[in-house]
């Protein structure tokens, strides 16, 4: 269960409060959850409650108690509490939502995180004729049509036909139909034809989109280092090693098979911190494209990367020493595949490539 699906899963037991009268409070637009604080109770917890008592003329208490009471058994959810003056918080069904996570990543494949949170949105991205300004906007764009929008890019003068080299494609001609957001990171201080003769198009790609764009891109030979301190290296390493788990487990006859095992009750810390990132997927790809921010995908990637080699390091998805396979190998293999969807997903809308060697 993603936080979207939480989310929803709150706002439909809002709606059966209120439809059934043991509630008497306008119905929010949407529900805000989020995940529980260091030393917090369950994974994710929400204010609804509190920001229903006031019309509710109830508590706060005992609003959440009449939610809860419409959550409990909900597909995903394992418990509800109640903590505080009111807060609801949330421990997901570890078995469900790892099932269905994990359906959700094979079965959208590559897009798994795209969606149409911006429909029916145009606006027109501008930029000056530099490179880092141009793969950002068009970046920018990329993230934004991942989420339903509609979106030009324009350039403020000559486009530079080096640029075509970096994957950038022509800018949409004439005037702009939508809103224009002027896109203006720091200047890259070289040139895209430089850039490429040093470093080629997919590290000048990462050294131009990983910083913020207030701040200056490291554009130097450490993109180039093949070693897991280089974080460009570290995620396409991680996306490579998951093709050999696949293949490896081709020759051992084990196909990925996504269960119970690899979280069970009570997930192993490592599993459960890839897993969240893989959930929070499609809500780093929205916030990416609000905030015309490539870097936090960018960001979230070497977070997953990270993740997938800990989770690999403390439960290998294949057999080791004489170890027989297993259902659990085919579970943690669905979850290393699964990872690797995410990373070959998010290296693409950066237009970066993700290569099954490395």
């Amino acid at each position: 269960m993603t936080p979207a699906d939480l989310s929803l899963t709150v706002l439909r037991a809002v709606r059966r409060a209120v439809d059934e009268n043991a509630l008497r409070a306008p119905v929010p637009a949407r529900v805000r959850v989020e995940r529980t604080r260091p030393g917090g109770r369950g994974d994710y917890a929400s204010a609804v409650a509190l920001q229903l008592a006031g019309p509710a003329a109830l508590t706060a208490r005992e609003v959440a108690e009449i939610l809860r009471e419409r959550m409990a058994g909900a597909p995903g959810i394992g418990r509800v509490e109640i903590t505080g003056p009111g807060f609801l918080n949330f421990t997901l069904d570890a078995s469900a939502d790892v099932r269905g996570l994990l359906h959700r990543v094979r079965e959208q494949g590559l897009r798994y995180g795209h969606g149409d949170a911006l429909a029916g949105e145009a606006t027109a991205l501008r930029h000056a004729p530099e490179v880092r300004a141009a793969v950002t906007a068009h970046t920018v764009g990329a993230l934004a049509r991942a989420q339903g929008a509609h979106v030009d890019v324009l350039c403020d003068g000559a486009a530079d036909p080096e640029w075509a080299r970096l994957g950038i494609p022509a800018d949409a001609p004439g005037r702009p139909t939508a809103p224009v957001t002027e896109i203006r990171p720091v200047p890259a201080g070289a040139t895209a034809g430089e850039l490429l003769d040093r470093l080629g198009p997919d590290a000048s790609r990462w050294g131009l989109l990983r910083p913020a764009g207030h701040d200056r891109a490291p554009l130097g030979g450490e993109l180039l280092v093949q070693g897991e301190a280089n974080p460009l290296f570290l995620v396409r390493y991680a996306h490579a090693r998951t093709h050999a788990l696949t293949r490896g487990a081709t020759l051992l006859g084990i196909t990925s098979a996504p269960g119970e095992e690899p979280a069970g009750p009570t997930p192993a810390p490592r599993t459960r911190a890839l897993l969240t990132l893989l959930a929070d997927h499609p809500a780093v790809l929205l916030a990416a494209a609000r905030h015309r921010a490539p870097d936090r995908l960018a960001r979230h990637l070497e977070a997953v990367a990270q993740a997938f080699f800990d989770f690999h390091d403390a439960a290998s998805p294949l057999p080791v020493g004489d170890e027989k396979p297993s259902a659990a190998h085919r579970s943690r293999l669905a979850l290393a595949e699964a990872a690797g969807t995410v990373l070959a997903g998010g290296l693409s809308l950066l237009g970066i490539s993700a290569p099954l060697y490395l």
